[in-house]
């Protein structure tokens, strides 16, 4: 007997069953959240900040948006090839571990610019610690192979997005013509080794064997690269620069030591007084060989003199080489140190420029002591707070998106403390913030009186501001870092008693900072944002009220008179829209009707000027007779002008009809419009046909 199974019961033992293991999923994720913040609170140097809503809800975080993109299925992920390891590779360039790789690379390049030439010559140098420089050597090896594995799988930018397919990189990598620079690199030149023992170097062989290794120094460009990289990202940039400037300084010197006295052992130690003096036991030493060698190049490339004077042809070519290149080198080294030098105060040299023109101005004006007193520390207030930077100069280059960004993560904590910019859109809190205007005030400087016609409204970013009263005395409030000011008067509110005067008088108790914004600046923002004006409307008047200073009939009929206004101009605009159709549709009908008539008016001049092909050959036919019979002239000529009179009747009756016909269409197309014809030459033609000869009129016919 079969019996009868019931799916919702199986399908709610599945249920029951998958229940356990919901539960262990969701006791590890809560597991694994609780490990997270706990590696994140122990961990110093990542420290995992709480979540900021303002800063969130204004913040454009491509990785973030990106995230959610493909968690929603909106965006699908970048298929990448599954056939082996290489095939998956990709480096990204712009990642922090990329920089510390590039790091790596650069020590190993620097040490093979220092150590290979330098052991290629001293052999003492060469011979100690031979077992470390073997391993030094291969290690450095082993990173040019691991960064040229990587450099063939750098990330490029293709149309904005970052290209990982390993295939194409390494095809873009061999297009370039930096690639052989990194094969020739790594070439195992140390085979030379097999019969070029590294033992065998000594004061009478030389250079060392290890100047096979030099085709290493082709890594250059890849430290070139980190400089690049260090440069750009350090905030320190003159100083790193005077760094990198000195070391070239210190490794150019070091290769002329070494080209000394390499060419010390070409002419011969001690056999002159140039070359470098080898006898005695301390002259045979490391030390003493390589710091007079130093000591040598150091005098010789900086153009000091002071050294041994040539003694051979050989001796005088090295040493007028070493000069040009000297002489060119480091005036070219020199003169970027004093750039460098130049451009790490030119902040501070505009500044004091601006500063000793504004008091040469008050000397010239004899302003007094005390009000220049106030203006030289004004200055030396703006150079301690900000160093006298010009913000819009310095962000002129970056697009309104970024300098938005950049001006809200700046004044964060002062627009957070803003209740107007709480719950406005990202949007309008861009457009605003890139409107702000810097301001400083002195201790006892008035921002505005009262009466005053108000123009910008201020938002207090640091100090602290009185509110007085008329006699100056008296302070009414105290305005701290968040305030607001001055939105009464810029917002024309309707009904308001004042006008667009100023209701107060505020003054800096000390140096205060303040963000200016203009009238015009808010209106023009608040255009394309209404609701955003109606709720800062709203907040005026509730000023106003507690002020009594509104008259509430006047708003009330402003409000009526705006509604009705905004009704009007829609309207109007829509009676405009249709306006401009009808026009458009008869501009389209007259335009036809005048192609019509064209071609009509053509066909009609080609039908009046074509002769007929009858009357033709009946004259033709006449001029021969004539010239055939000179006798019968007289007979052809009247043959000839009866030919003639019966052409030009046929002629007048083909206009008549033409003419005719052209009536009787414009009669049909007026009487459809419902006006009067009138055809101008009608009549006369008809006349003329009535009043013509009864013989001619019948052949006409």
């Amino acid at each position: 007997m079969v019996q009868r199974i019931d799916i919702s019961t199986i399908s709610g033992g599945e249920k029951i069953l998958d229940q356990p293991s919901a539960g262990r999923r969701g006791k590890l994720s809560s597991l694994r959240r609780s490990l997270n913040a706990l590696r994140c609170r122990i961990s110093k140097r990542g420290r995992c900040k709480p979540p900021d809503q303002f800063l969130d809800k204004f913040s454009a975080a491509s990785a973030t948006s990106d995230t959610r993109l493909h968690q929603a299925g909106c965006v699908a992920p970048q298929a990448v090839p599954s056939d082996g390891v290489c095939s998956r590779l990709s480096v990204d360039p712009s990642l922090p571990s990329h920089y510390r790789w590039l790091s790596v690379v650069s020590l190993a390049v620097l040490y093979n610019i220092i150590f290979v030439i330098g052991r290629a010559v001293f052999w003492e140098l060469n011979k100690q610690a031979s077992v470390l420089w073997w391993i030094l050597d291969y290690l450095c090896d082993f990173i040019y192979l691991t960064d040229t594995l990587v450099h063939c799988h750098e990330g490029y930018l293709e149309q904005g997005l970052l290209v990982r397919d390993a295939p194409k990189l390494r095809k873009h990598y061999f297009s370039k013509q930096r690639w052989w620079l990194d094969v020739v690199s790594m070439l195992p030149t140390d085979l030379a080794y097999i019969w070029w023992a590294p033992s065998s170097c000594a004061a009478t062989r030389l250079p060392c064997p290890i100047i096979v290794r030099i085709n290493r120094l082709l890594r250059l460009p890849r430290m070139w690269e980190w400089f690049d990289r260090t440069e750009t990202a350090t905030g320190y940039p003159n100083a790193f620069r005077i760094c990198k400037v000195v070391l070239a300084i210190l490794v150019l010197i070091h290769w002329n030591a070494c080209l000394y006295f390499a060419i010390s052992y070409a002419l011969g130690f001690s056999t002159d007084n140039w070359v470098y003096n080898i006898n005695g036991p301390k002259n045979l030493t490391l030390s003493r060989q390589y710091i007079y060698s130093f000591y040598w190049s150091t005098l010789t490339l900086t153009t000091i003199g002071e050294t041994p004077t040539p003694e051979n042809d050989a001796e005088y070519l090295f040493v007028v080489a070493d000069f040009l290149a000297g002489v060119l080198i480091f005036a070219t080294i020199v003169g970027n140190i004093g750039s460098m030098i130049s451009n790490m105060n030119v902040t501070r040299v505009e500044f004091q420029n601006r500063m000793d023109g504004v008091k040469q101005y008050m000397a010239f004006r004899k302003v007094g002591g005390e009000l220049e007193a106030r203006v030289i520390r004004w200055f030396a207030y703006t150079w301690a707070q900000s160093g006298a930077l010009d913000e819009e100069r310095v962000l002129a280059a970056l697009p309104d998106k970024l300098k938005a960004e950049i001006a809200i993560r700046v004044h964060m904590d002062t627009l957070r403390q803003v209740r107007i910019f709480q719950d406005c859109e990202p949007g309008l809190l861009e457009a605003l913030v890139l409107k702000l205007k810097l301001q400083v005030f002195s201790p006892g400087d008035y921002i505005c009186r009262k009466g005053d016609v108000g123009k910008e409204m201020y938002i207090v970013k640091r100090g602290s501001l009185s509110v007085v009263a008329d006699d100056g005395i008296t302070v009414l409030a105290t305005l701290g870092a968040g305030s607001v000011f001055g939105e009464v008067s810029v917002l024309e509110i309707a009904g308001n008693r004042t006008g667009n005067r100023r209701t107060a008088n505020v003054r800096s108790i000390g140096y205060s900072d303040l963000f200016c914004l203009a009238k015009r600046d808010l209106w023009e923002t608040l255009a394309d944002y209404p609701e955003a004006r109606a709720s800062l409307t709203e907040r005026g008047c509730q000023l106003l009220r507690k002020d009594g200073l509104l008259d509430e009939a006047v708003f009330a009929n402003a409000q009526q008179t705006q509604d009705s206004l905004e009704s009007g101009v829609a309207r109007l605009e829509q009676t405009v829209e249709n306006l401009n159709l009808r026009l458009a549709r008869l501009l389209a009908e007259y335009s036809a009707s005048q192609a019509k008539l064209k071609q009509r008016i053509s066909k009609l001049e080609d039908r009046v000027q074509k002769p007929s092909p009858t009357s033709r050959g009946a004259e033709a036919k006449a001029a021969h007779q004539q010239l055939q019979h000179p006798a019968g002239g007289s007979a052809a000529s009247n043959a000839a002008g009866r030919l003639r009179t019966q052409r030009r009747k046929s002629h007048s009756s083909t206009t008549t009809t033409t003419t005719t016909t052209a009536a009787e269409e414009s009669l049909t197309t007026v009487t459809a419009s419902g006006t009067t014809p009138t055809v101008p030459g009608a009549a006369g033609s008809a006349s003329s046909g009535t009043s013509s000869s009864g013989p001619a009129r019948q052949n006409t016919l």
